[in-house]
């Protein structure tokens, strides 16, 4: 380089910095490879430049509970009160939800799907989640009306609404319009709300729409029980509604794009295994992701696979 020209080495870049760096790198390379690098790319993985984000939904998919919540338990700790988004699939019990919340200061964006958490844990914990601007509970099947309620209660911020479930999740449900009320009555600032593949009838949903007055987004798909006349939407200029009727999946390619499962059986590229990620690098390299471990599991994909593309809205990401 010429004289004079001010360039800084790679391991003299600041924490922060090699934070943004690392966030383009996958979860595996970032935990075993950079902080054998050199020390100063150590201390960036260890701090919580590059846990502000935390996003394994896709990794926690194929994994045991446990692992998920030993996980969770190592990544959370690094981010050091300054988490703002959260995707994870699963998360295995009450004690694993409460931890996140206990940790959720700074969190607007928190995605939870297929998790088994429930309403009365829900009613506890809800306030730490007061800056929660976007939130996914779909298929989490133990969380109800009350859960709904205490969350909108708690979360004045919350302008982003994910609640879709499967069909055969609301098999045996009589109806599910006490979700929506809750949506209605304690709500008011959502602007996207996906509450696909709900029993909730007609009434709930005008309901929904009285009282959310700034809804932009309304995805309704799979809500057999909804009508809605076009000439009272048009009171509503500003807002999309997709849906009740579903026509993403039943075109010339059959049903193959959008079947109710999709059952996936294979090796998975690297796994997770509980340990001390911090003291021996050279032990977690070579036992702690497991490329030879066998896992199958059938996994809900109806309508994960008709995300926002689908729906023509693109959820805003956290600053």
């Amino acid at each position: 380089m010429g004289e004079g020209c001010d360039v800084r080495r790679w391991d003299e870049l600041l924490p922060d910095t090699l934070g943004l760096v690392f966030k383009n790198l996958s979860l595996q390379e970032v935990l075993t490879v950079v902080p054998r690098v050199c020390k100063s790319w150590q201390i960036a993985v260890l701090g919580p430049y590059c846990w502000q984000e935390i996003d394994i939904e896709e990794w926690s998919r194929n994994c045991w509970p446990e692992k998920i919540d030993r996980m969770l338990q190592l990544l959370i700790k690094r981010s050091c009160g300054s988490l703002r988004k959260l995707c994870v699939s699963g998360v295995p019990n009450d004690s694993s939800f409460t931890f996140i919340a206990n940790n959720a200061k700074s969190l607007q964006t928190l995605r939870l799907p297929k998790s088994e958490i429930s309403d009365s844990i829900v009613e506890q914990v809800a306030g730490m989640l007061k800056n929660v601007t976007f939130l996914d509970i779909s298929y989490c099947t133990q969380m109800g009306a009350r859960a709904l309620e205490a969350i909108g209660t708690q979360c004045k911020f919350l302008t982003g609404l994910r609640r879709t479930m499967h069909p055969l999740q609301v098999i045996g449900k009589v109806s599910q319009d006490n979700e929506a009320s809750a949506i209605a009555s304690t709500m008011p600032k959502l602007k996207q709300l996906e509450i696909a593949y709900m029993l909730v009838g007609t009434t709930s949903i005008l309901e929904i729409l009285q009282s959310c007055g700034h809804l932009e987004l309304l995805d309704v798909r799979g809500c057999w029980n909804v009508s809605l006349d076009e000439s009272f939407l048009k009171k509503f200029p500003g807002l999309k509604v997709i849906g009740p009727v579903v026509v993403d999946c039943y075109d010339m390619n059959g049903l193959d794009n959008c079947s109710d499962f999709s059952a996936s059986s294979g090796y998975l590229p690297w796994d997770f295994v509980a340990g001390d990620m911090d003291d021996d690098y050279d032990e977690m390299s070579d036992g702690f992701w497991e490329d030879d471990q066998h896992i199958e599991d059938v996994e809900m994909w109806f309508y994960d696979d008709l995300n926002a593309v689908d729906s023509g809205y693109d959820w805003p990401q956290s600053p």
